[in-house]
């Protein structure tokens, strides 16, 4: 079929140049990861939600594969993205929570505003390969649009330094708190840029960044951000592959946006709404309809999924890109958002920042036409470090694990995921782990998944639950299964590396 379409797209050509070309592009195709930031499992239509339009993502899963038991990498950002970069649960990696590095920061002034001279997180070990540096090896061009989070400016990890060509949007997460900030951060190799640099944006500096004149600033962020994905996109013509990873922050808070159409329709439909006071110390302004907002946010996020979408159609890029939509970790509270009204744990247990279902297993869609198959629905259990060895595969990357281990400068190097690619194309060789492992610091928790035994020790106390038949976890079996405590214990005992910045409690072991 392949062939019969190049053969009449170019008025009978010979085949056989054709489709060895054909053969050649398809072993490496371009990759599209969109992860955006704070939806929970049961935030899209296709998962259930009755209260939110998301038409594009809808469809994305009924021409793809919908995930049923897909995890990210841990229950807050930082850490989530750092196990997508690196192919490493949270027990190895070296970023394993938000510890900024912008609050004792010497201040500057943008107008009358105050800002920090410093912002970011803690960055990746540069002693270990990120994504974008093993795509770069393999040929790919690389952009990267949205919230980087994985090093403060001017460290050892930003995106200039770890394999990314383009970039526009938040080196730091606490400022993308402001969907209208003092300014964003830019890295372009094509327009000579030497290091990543701050973008002031002037129109949004002359208000202040707390209170009512707040939201008389034109300038925001989220599409920004977005149009800047778009220009990236348009400028690729498909001699070379490209990877592009777009970090959304939409829904995250604060609950702002345009005072357009998606917002005032939502505005009518929750006429009876809530209103929430503010948080300056946050960065997260007052609101009002906050159902309205968290509800346009979305659909918003939707729409610009669909103009990826459209766009890779426009360029006729579209058969030859697989696309993968996601989350970072589960729902939040922050701003005012209320995930009780829209049921978006989606039946789970648990928010952002515990390691419980529901601040862990997240929306996951891939589309890939003639494929990936349409409409299919897979319970395959993976996480995010299974990305690195599923990209790999697909770019072609032979045995990554041993052509980027540094056996020089680390005595043991991680990498602890398994490529997927087996089950998007719906072969019947599809590895599978023995286990998943997250731990989360700001809330003590550890969370193990071992089939459909699920363990979370809070404060070195572990709780068991069986998920076949508890899967909101109010169920704590763990004294009648001693063995499988054990089992899991000894997981948690093998996985837990120490981290002299990040610490959990471990379980008393036997």
């Amino acid at each position: 079929m392949e062939n019969k379409r190049f053969w009449l797209l170019t008025g009978g050509v010979a085949l056989s140049t054709l489709g060895i070309y054909a053969q050649k592009v398809n072993e490496k195709p371009n990759i599209i990861y969109i992860m955006c930031d704070d939806m929970g499992y049961g935030d899209l239509g296709c998962y259930g939600q009755k209260y939110i339009r998301t038409p594009h993502l809808d469809r994305m899963a009924s021409e793809g594969m919908l995930f049923t038991q897909a995890y990210a990498g841990s229950p807050v950002s930082a850490p989530s993205r750092a196990s997508f970069m690196t192919g490493q649960h949270s027990g190895h990696c070296e970023v394993r929570g938000n510890k900024e590095y912008w609050r004792n920061a010497p201040k500057v002034a943008y107008g009358e505003n105050q800002e920090f001279s410093l912002v970011g997180q803690h960055p990746y070990d540069p002693e270990h390969v990120v994504l974008p540096e093993i795509m770069k090896d393999y040929g790919y061009t690389t952009g990267m649009f949205g919230k980087w989070a994985g090093g403060y400016e001017g460290s050892v990890s930003t995106p200039d330094k770890r394999g990314i060509d383009e970039y526009y949007g938040y080196i730091c997460q606490f400022q993308a708190h402001l969907y209208y900030p003092n300014f964003l951060n830019r890295y372009s190799r094509s327009a000579g840029d030497t290091a990543v640099t701050r973008v002031i944006l002037e129109e949004n500096i002359k208000y202040p960044m707390y209170g009512k004149d707040y939201f008389k600033r034109p300038q925001y962020s989220a599409d920004m951000i977005h149009q800047e994905a778009l220009k990236w996109l348009d400028a690729q013509d498909g001699k070379q592959p490209f990877f592009g990873i777009f970090t959304y922050t939409l829904p995250h808070a604060e609950l702002a946006q345009p005072e357009d159409s998606i917002l005032e329709g939502y505005k009518q439909k929750f006429f009876v709404d809530k209103t929430w006071g503010g948080q300056e110390g946050s960065r997260y302004n007052p609101s009002v309809h906050t159902h309205a907002q968290f509800a346009g946010m979305i659909t918003r996020l939707d729409h610009y999924v669909g103009e990826v979408l459209a766009k890779l159609k426009e360029k006729g890029l579209d058969e030859n890109t697989i696309v993968i939509f996601t989350s970072d970790n589960g729902p939040h509270e922050e701003g005012g958002a209320d995930p009780t009204f829209f049921g978006r744990d989606g039946k789970l247990r648990g928010l952002k920042r515990q390691c419980y279902e529901g601040g862990i297993r997240v929306p996951f869609i891939v589309r890939w036409p003639g494929k990936v198959a349409a409409g299919s629905v897979s319970d395959h259990q993976c996480a995010f470090y299974d990305l690195m060895p599923t990209f790999c595969e697909l770019a072609g990357v032979k045995d990554y694990v041993k052509k980027y281990r540094n056996k020089k400068k680390k005595e043991t190097d991680y990498f602890d995921g398994i490529s997927f690619v087996p089950t998007l194309l719906g072969r019947d060789n599809q590895v599978k782990h023995d286990f998943l492992y997250w731990e989360f610091n700001e809330t003590d928790q550890i969370g193990v998944r071992m089939g459909d035994w699920k363990m979370v020790v809070k404060k070195g106390k572990p709780f068991l639950y069986n998920l076949a038949t508890d899967i909101h976890e109010d169920n704590d079996v763990a004294a009648g299964h001693p063995d499988i405590v054990a089992q899991m214990k000894e997981i948690i005992r093998a996985q837990h590396t120490p981290n002299p910045y990040f610490f959990v409690t471990l379980p008393d072991f036997d």
